[in-house]
This record gives structure tokens, sequence and C-alpha cells, in this order.
């Protein structure tokens, strides 16, 4: 009775986690305004917290071994940027444990910490956004004189400066950051 129980929620989470991947797009609209678009980022990022689960199990440390096997399948590179892994590395979701991705192997690649902090639980059609905004940003930055990427560029920073005070550990001869968002934070989400 216990397993028959167990094997309905496995198929009840397996059949959400299908709807949810099948109503998952690419990032190749393109909108009328910048009205239209934000409205659009912002059910993207509605829907991704509406169908994320509440289930906080904790998760099994992954055996040595393990982590041998999920470093191996992409030759020691991080499955999100392609850099080489060498010293700390996590073990990412494929299939993120918040939409009901399984914590085993075989659902795991190599990950940089920071970019599988970028990546976090957004969907695919979500981070292709970011990812687009994010390329698109960066030629900006690189335009000399121009006052729209100057602006951003410094809300950037002083948001980076933000975030890298809230971190957790920090070498003991690093200074501390302010412990206040900056005036000018504008990707407080």
């Amino acid at each position: 009775m216990v397993e028959q129980c167990i094997e309905l929620k496995y198929i009840e989470v397996f059949r959400s986690t299908l709807r949810w991947a099948n109503t998952m797009r690419e990032a190749d609209e393109i909108f009328p305004g910048v009205v239209e678009y934000s409205a659009h980022l912002r059910a993207l990022r509605d829907k991704r917290l509406a169908n994320k689960t509440k289930d906080k199990s904790q998760r099994e440390r992954l055996t040595a071994k393990q982590r041998i096997s999920i470093l191996e399948k992409t030759g020691g590179r991080c499955h999100i940027c392609g850099g080489e892994i060498s010293g700390k590395w996590v073990a990412d979701h494929v299939y993120a444990h918040t939409y009901g991705g399984e914590h085993s192997s075989e659902n795991y690649l190599p990950a940089h910490e920071i970019c599988n902090r970028a990546k976090w639980f957004y969907g695919t059609e979500e981070f292709q956004w970011i990812l687009k905004m994010g390329v698109y940003f960066r030629t900006q930055f690189e335009e000399v004189g121009n006052p729209n990427a100057v602006s951003l560029a410094k809300n950037f920073l002083e948001h980076e400066t933000y975030r890298d005070s809230r971190r957790k550990s920090r070498p003991s001869d690093e200074p501390a950051q302010p412990s206040h968002p900056p005036d000018s934070a504008i990707l407080s989400t």
C-alpha cells in the first residue's frame, strides 16, 4: 500500500513536470514595446514561482565516486559556461529540483558555483532572455561614451557590490561592504 502511494506520487510529480516542460518556449518572440516585454518577463517569473514545488526534503550528499562520475560527464568542464573546472564546483540539477527534478546522479552536471547561482531555477525561456539581454548589454558597455551603457554599468556594479556584501563567507582580510542596497539598485527581484 505504501509502495503504491509512493508510486502514485511519483507519477503525479512526473506528469506535472511534463506539463511544465511542454509549456516552455524559446526566447525568440519580438515584442511591440517595453511594456509588453516587461509583462511577458513578469508572467514567466510568476509562472516559475507558481510551479515551484514545496518539497523541502534533504538531499543525500553525493559520494566521491558519484562526484567524479558527474564531473567526467562534461570532461571536467562547467556545463553552463563551458569553462574548465579546477577546484570547487557544484553538482547542478539539469532539471531543477524545484520543478520536481530528482536528486540523482543522472540529473546532475558539474558547474562553477557562480554559474549555478546565476542560472538559479529559471525556466528555459526566462534564462534564454537573461542570456540575450546580457549579450546585448555587454555590447552596449563596449560603446565608448554611450550614456545608457554608463548608467547601466554603474547600476550593475552597485548591485554586485551589494550582493557581495551579503555573502555568508568572506575571507577575513576582505573589507565588509555596505549592508544596505544601493539607491540605484534596479535588479531587486
